[in-house]
């Protein structure tokens, strides 16, 4: 029974996955469009940015157009490693 619930699991998951998608104007490759290290940029003052842009319309918390899945990456990146997420989540807590 476990097999079929991982299965059913993974298929839930191809097929949500399969709407996940970027607009092809939010894509570019030009020169000085936000790559890799923009993006981890943007991940790290991510929380900062977000307060920001609740009374700041000029303020955003991702660049469009980017680079696509570097620019992706490095977001992902800077809001957990850069961020913090993976080491306060990582912390034991001593007991006594």
């Amino acid at each position: 029974m476990s097999a079929l619930r991982i299965i059913t699991a993974a298929g839930l998951i191809v097929l949500l996955s399969a709407c996940a998608s970027q607009i092809d104007a939010g894509v570019a490759a030009d020169e000085g469009t936000p790559g890799f290290l923009w993006g981890m940029w943007h991940g790290f003052v991510f929380p900062w940015a977000w307060i920001g842009s609740l009374f700041n319309p000029d303020i955003a918390v991702y660049a469009v157009p980017n680079r696509g899945a570097w620019y992706d990456l490095g977001f992902f990146l800077g809001i957990t490693v850069l961020g913090g997420g993976s080491f306060f989540g990582s912390k034991s807590r001593s007991s006594g």
